[in-house]
């Protein structure tokens, strides 16, 4: 299954690089975007599907957290699963944001298969939580 992905951080490079490391990762991807910040983040999302986003923590207008707070504030971004990438890998860090609806933590640095499995990981999980229903 391939996957559309949104990459959140406010460093052009660094999105390069996790575009770069899904790409040698294995990972089939039919559409990878990318934003600078949960503002534009939004802004893509109202414009695109995707299936999962990567973001960053600190950035400028809108961090990762408040961009987190938004998306759950949306029925229909609120299933869309969240992994984030941040340098802050402590314990108290993890289970706030997960407190918020975060779904994968992945510390940098990481390598293409560390950031594979735990996509993978987080998808199995959101797949395993769709509900269908009948009319």
């Amino acid at each position: 299954m391939a996957f559309r992905v949104l990459i959140v951080d406010d460093s052009p490079a660094l999105r390069g690089f996790v575009r770069r490391v899904l790409e040698i990762s294995g990972l089939e991807t039919s559409a990878v975007f990318e934003a600078a910040d949960g503002m534009e983040a939004l802004e893509t999302l109202s414009r695109e599907w995707v299936d999962v986003i990567l973001t960053d923590i600190n950035m400028p207008r809108m961090n990762g957290e408040e961009f987190v707070t938004q998306l759950t504030k949306s029925a229909r971004l609120a299933a869309v699963p969240v992994i984030v990438v941040t340098t802050d890998g402590t314990e108290v860090r993890q289970e706030h944001l997960r407190a918020l609806g975060v779904r994968g933590y992945l510390a940098k640095p990481f390598t293409p298969e560390d950031l594979k499995d735990e996509v993978e990981r987080v998808m199995e999980e959101a797949a395993g939580t769709c509900q269908f229903y009948t009319f």
